[in-house]
């Protein structure tokens, strides 16, 4: 598989199942995509969620009813706790050329990432399913040791259209990027007040 950031603003997603897992991926698109849970009962979790939701046991439905779903959608995740189900669900996406999540078993063609995003940044872990447990820990590590992560994104941008406008050589101004990068107490002074950190950038990097 190859990691791509996907567009998904005005995209039909359809999670099948209506539990706790189905409320977890309903809620990872629901505030960008269109988001439809259809399920034959709904945690209060998912009912909370700003999303639509439609009542249907997909064990009483034939694939044409199941299709009317399939078939508008970007992308469709099979989260229902019956496997026999969601891998149905997957082999008509496969013969529609849907995208399809399987939230149980075999990940099918998309993978959903553990995810650490700020207003800057976007970071996406992975494990192919192997362990999501993983997944969690790496993401909660990257939050708890660059808690200023977003912070440092900001100041990086600032620094580099300065350097540009100085007209330092690429290979300057790559230097003096990374060196503030490797500068720990820059990443201190960001998660306290990032007015003293670029105070600290301008005069040891800038000679200001």
């Amino acid at each position: 598989m190859i990691p791509l950031f996907v567009e998904c603003a005005g995209k039909q997603i359809v999670v099948f199942g209506g539990g706790e897992v189905a409320a977890r991926k309903a809620a990872h698109f629901s505030q960008e995509a269109d988001v439809l849970v259809v399920s034959r009962a709904f945690t209060p979790s998912v009912r909370a969620l700003p999303v639509q939701i439609e009542t249907l046991d997909t064990r009483e439905a034939d694939d044409a009813e199941l299709l009317r779903f399939i078939g508008p959608a970007f992308l469709v995740i099979g989260a229902l706790s019956d496997k026999a189900e969601n891998d149905r669900i997957g082999a008509l996406c496969k013969e529609h050329g849907v995208l399809f999540n399987n939230a149980d078993g075999k990940p099918g063609d998309v993978v959903i990432p553990a995810i650490s995003a700020g207003e800057f940044y976007t970071i996406a872990v992975s494990t192919a399913s192997q362990s999501p447990a993983v997944s969690r820990f790496i993401r909660q590590e990257i939050e708890k040791r660059y808690p200023a992560l977003d912070a440092m994104v900001a100041l990086q941008h600032r620094l580099r259209e300065t350097l540009k406008e100085r007209m330092t050589t690429p290979e300057e101004r790559r230097r003096i990027l990374w060196d503030v990068l490797r500068d720990k107490t820059v990443w201190t002074l960001l998660s306290e007040s990032p007015d003293r950190a670029w105070e600290r950038v301008s005069g040891r990097y800038l000679n200001e």
